[in-house]
């Protein structure tokens, strides 16, 4: 994957190598903004705090772009963990509102103030990716000697600004390490991690208006590349992200002069007629340029345009219907797309589908990265309410302090912090559609209550508003957990399991899977365009396949989208493309993110227990027992110890055993239950 095809539908290119001239041209100049702040190149770090009050009104503040960015920001850190580097988002002034990252580099960071609170604008700490970035709006990189100030050229930091659904940079995205250790490609994973923030926040805040998804190319719909335009329900142009704005090719302030109609050459009428259906296929549309695209248009809800759209057809911004070429799109069904030939798959594919159009909720079990959410779109875009939309919630990665007011909606000046107009909530979002409740098993006990009532009476009563909405919702669930575990330990309501569970169903994970090579030649080649296609070498396939994959699809397809970055479409994945860690999880045969915690699992009975619970024993494996299962368990036993010593704080075990808080939460399914707060 080339360069080009890294910033296809993403904006300008970037430039992602720090010796490139146009990159060096861009750095002078940032050098002599340097100095005209009064910074000189030997000054050391500004660490002046604006104080907890100023970083908690930037979080409230940032709380839309926050809880879209941290899914995000822990997916890209799985992807660099145990490389002596961290990941961050600031706001748009370039004040760093969260971090993750390695134990050792997050202290190294702290030596320069790269830490929450901290001002990271080239007014404050000189040339740096942060700062500059948000100066030029431009993904960059910024590597040792390049930064302005001598005390922070021990960093290489690749950063991308964020914009909001209406233009604005909202933030940034960076990731910094170690300049020693820098990869060329981390430019080209940020950037692809920021425009996911970018498509996630457009999913949320235009519920109502037409959402039109397109792509040249029918394979890249519903892909982090394909464009999203937002159009009134009179046709004016509302927002675009940049694909859709490179595929358009205007600009956002150029398009805010334009209606559906001067773009596509159709009425919005029309377009409101082609996908009326609940399951109505994708559709060719040519635009202003041109260029023939591949559309689906999805709206609130199918009532929502029950009758003709007769104020659109009237409005005078829009133009007379174009003759153009309109071709279906020969619809198929993305359940089958999943069945790949394993027999467990198609099992739970079969199951599916007789169950199909019967308002059955559906509940998927499986290990962490099995593609729970993958089903549950499919099970979505084969439903009859296809047409409708499909809301995800992870009910993990929200706040317990936000997820009632995500889940439920409010009222204007429901709390503290309820933004303007309020919000109108996922069950809400949801209506007409279908409603994805993703590790449903962390869902707090107390709004358990609240959810049984709303799948019970079809109503949603939103904070502060003292109404009842009805709201009409297919309900999918998912957990790796074990929900009749959970009910036996008082951590589950059982009315609210056995309202989800009209079906359940349990993906199997990757290593139990027999058509493994088939899915690992399906993934590369949803990884390349315009037919390029990328090998992979007998070596490094044989390697696949003794491999463990605790990370299951999603941490082979996170493995291999590195791989075709680094070695190009139409060449061949050999082992040298290949990640360290992933190498020594080979060499070790257990996870290279827990190497530390197992060099310390050898001291685990040196780790004192905490005086309300004792030392879990530890029994020797019998000699029958694989090496790697018996490390396994030395592993569990460490980081079981360290959690009961540190009351539950993932944060202090995590440093405590020298390792990542991910490799912890990684390992949470087979850890004793409740040691995690």
């Amino acid at each position: 994957m080339n360069s080009e095809t890294l910033s296809h539908g993403i904006g300008r290119p970037a430039t992602a190598s720090p010796g490139n001239e146009a990159l060096a041209s861009l750095i002078h100049l940032s050098h002599e903004r340097s100095r005209s702040h009064g910074l000189e190149r030997a000054d050391e770090p500004d660490f002046t705090s604006p104080g907890r009050g100023v970083l908690k009104d930037a979080l409230d503040e940032s709380q839309f772009l926050f809880q879209h960015a941290a899914p995000v920001m822990e997916t890209l850190y799985s992807q660099i963990v145990n490389t002596h580097s961290m990941v961050l988002l600031t706001s748009a002034s370039g004040l760093v509102l969260h971090t993750l990252g390695d134990t050792d580099f997050l202290e190294k960071a702290q030596r320069v103030a790269l830490q929450p609170g901290a001002d990271w604008s080239e007014s404050r700490k000189g040339t740096n990716a942060i700062g500059t970035a948000l100066t030029e709006a431009e993904a960059l990189t910024v590597h040792g000697e390049q930064h302005f100030l001598e005390a922070t050229q021990f960093l290489a930091c690749s950063c991308a600004p964020i914009y909001d659904p209406y233009g604005q940079v909202i933030g940034a995205l960076d990731v910094s390490g170690d300049h020693r250790s820098y990869h060329q490609h981390t430019l080209a994973l940020v950037r692809m991690s920021a425009q996911m923030i970018e498509n996630h926040m457009f999913a949320d805040i235009f519920p109502k208006a037409i959402r039109l998804h397109f792509h040249t190319r029918a394979e890249f719909m519903g892909t982090l590349v394909q464009g999203i335009a937002v159009f009134s329900p009179d046709g004016r142009f509302v927002s675009a992200n940049r694909s859709a704005q490179f595929q358009l090719g205007l600009p956002f302030s150029a398009l805010k002069a334009h209606t559906f109609s001067s773009l596509f050459g159709l009425p919005v009428s029309a377009l409101i007629d082609l996908f009326r259906g609940a399951s109505a296929p994708a559709q060719q549309l040519c635009m202003h340029n041109g260029v023939t695209v591949w559309c689906q248009a999805k709206f609130r809800s199918a009532e929502q345009w029950a009758a003709p759209a007769a104020t659109a057809k009237a409005a005078p911004a829009e133009a007379p219907v174009a003759a153009r070429a309109v071709a279906r799109k020969p619809n198929f069904s993305s359940l089958q797309y999943l069945d790949t030939g394993d027999p467990q798959i198609s099992s739970v594919i079969n199951k599916l589908r007789m169950v199909s159009g019967r308002d059955i909720p559906i509940m998927v079990l499986g290990e962490t990265g099995t593609g729970k959410d993958l089903l549950a779109q499919a099970i979505h875009a084969d439903s009859l309410r296809s047409g409708g939309p499909f809301v995800s919630v992870n009910c993990a990665s929200i706040p317990d302090t936000l997820i009632e007011a995500e889940l439920f909606g409010y009222e204007e000046g429901a709390f503290t912090g309820a933004r303007k107009r309020g919000s109108l909530g996922k069950i809400l979002q949801a209506d007409g559609g279908t409603l994805f409740l993703d590790e449903i098993g962390d869902m707090p006990k107390h709004l358990q209550a609240r959810l049984l009532r709303v799948l019970q009476e079809r109503k949603v009563s939103p904070l502060g508003a003292g109404k009842e909405i009805p709201v009409d919702v297919a309900i999918i669930s998912a957990t790796h957990k074990n929900p009749k575990a959970m009910i036996a330990d008082g951590a589950f309501r059982e009315d609210l399991y056995y309202r989800l569970n009209g079906l359940v169903v349990k993906l199997p994970a990757l290593r139990e899977r027999t058509d493994f090579e088939f899915v690992v030649r399906k993934i590369l080649k949803s990884l390349c365009e315009n037919g390029e296609h990328v090998g992979i070498s007998p070596e490094v396939l044989a390697m696949f396949k003794r491999y463990n994959w605790p990370g299951n699809l999603r941490q082979l397809h996170n493995l291999l989208r590195t791989a075709v970055v680094m070695v190009g479409c139409e060449g061949q994945i050999e082992r040298l493309h290949l990640p360290d860690d992933f190498l020594e999880e080979l060499d070790t045969g257990v996870p290279g993110t827990e190497a530390a915690a197992l060099a310390l699992a050898a001291a685990a009975p040196l780790l004192e227990p905490t005086s309300s619970a004792p030392a879990e024993p530890f029994s020797p494996a019998v000699p029958e027992e694989p090496e790697s299962q018996r490390l396994q368990d030395v592993a569990l036993t460490a980081m079981a110890q360290a959690l009961r010593q540190h009351n539950g704080n993932v944060s202090a075990a995590a440093k405590a055993l020298g390792i990542s808080r991910n490799t912890i939460y990684r390992k949470k399914h087979a850890l004793p239950p409740g040691l995690i707060d």
